[in-house]
């Protein structure tokens, strides 16, 4: 399979509420939530696209960065390549539904952990679309990460608690979701969460526990404080409040701020290799991947969400290549113009 044949192929299959258009920066669909877009004007799903576009790479040849190592340990995983498969959800009413929720599920996990790295499953507004995922980690021998939507406390402890049965390697809660659209549309409660509520739930479990959906350096302080494992900055793919930053603008702040206290991940706006190295450049362990991973899905199932990984794997090496990192681990602020 090819790039073109499998965007060709998801096209088909995610019309009318994908256009899998040659460069995704959520024109074409913006206010369309559910459905691919950002919410509102779309500008937080754009910002994420800017915010990274707007860095540019120094160019070195003299060196001796040959064969750059993307490997990579993390939250107690060694992973092959940064690049982590984000928690997505609602295949039903965001992708048009040719694929089940147990399909999106199995590609995705199956995929990432053939390529060797790991994804994240997600929690949407019909249980079962949490549940599927919990099959899939389970089948792949809890090879995966499990988010929760901001619930009721005990809500997220018992999906916890199935997360840990399933052999889930991390869990995590999407503060993010707290405004989303969609989770209001299906009646399933959902809200901002205290620091004391979320240190309750960091101490509910023995899992390393994420807290994705950070955009503030004060909020990334909260979750370094109670004892968070990691964090994702994220603004949910501009998808839960409009007129956001980039996480791009906002990344470097709270790595100089908290780097050395948690582990720092980051989403939004993620197309390329290239992508990759800029955000890694502004001190992000890793980086998660969302849409692409979802033409590869679509466009070919297991076969196309690896193709999509290990394209970006390999974007990302000749990168790191033509600014002279060795590994993944060492790249730094200096490769930035």
């Amino acid at each position: 399979m090819d790039m073109k044949t499998l965007r060709d192929q998801a096209r088909t299959k995610l019309k009318p509420l994908c256009r899998v258009c040659p460069v995704c920066d959520g024109r074409s669909c913006a206010g369309e939530v559910p459905g691919m877009g950002g919410l509102g004007t779309g500008a937080s799903f754009k910002a994420n696209i800017e915010a990274i576009a707007a860095y540019r790479l120094n160019m070195r040849t003299i060196h001796s960065a040959t064969a750059p190592e993307t490997t990579l340990n993390i939250l107690g995983l060694k992973l092959a390549t940064p690049i982590i498969g984000a928690p997505i959800t609602g295949n039903t009413y965001n992708m048009g539904g040719a694929l089940s929720e147990q399909e999106w599920c199995d590609a995705v996990v199956n995929a990432c952990r053939e390529v060797g790295t790991i994804s994240g499953i997600g929690d949407g507004a019909d249980p079962e679309m949490y549940n599927a995922g919990l099959k899939s980690l389970q089948a792949a021998d809890g090879w995966g990460i499990a988010f929760i939507k901001p619930r009721a406390q005990e809500e997220i402890i018992k999906r916890i608690r199935a997360a840990e049965a399933a052999g889930a390697k991390a869990v995590g809660i999407d503060v993010d979701g707290a405004g989303l659209v969609t989770m209001a549309m299906k009646g399933q409660p959902v809200g901002p969460k205290t620091a004391a509520e979320l240190r309750e739930l960091i101490q509910a479990t023995k899992l390393p526990f994420i807290i994705k959906g950070i955009m503030t350096v004060d909020e990334a302080e909260t979750a370094a404080e109670i004892g968070a494992a990691a964090i994702v900055v994220s603004n949910h793919g501009g998808r839960v409040l409009d007129h956001s930053p980039g996480t791009a603008e906002i990344l470097p702040d709270i790595v100089d701020q908290v780097g050395d206290a948690i582990t720092v991940l980051v989403d939004g706006g993620v197309r390329s290799g290239t992508d990759v190295l800029k955000l890694l450049a502004l001190g992000a362990k890793a980086v998660l991947v969302g849409r692409p991973l979802i033409t590869g899905a679509y466009g070919g199932g297991v076969e196309g969400v690896k193709l999509i990984v290990n394209t970006m794997t390999n974007e990302l090496k000749q990168a790191m290549i033509l600014t002279g990192c060795k590994s993944v681990e060492e790249v730094d602020p200096e490769i930035l113009f």
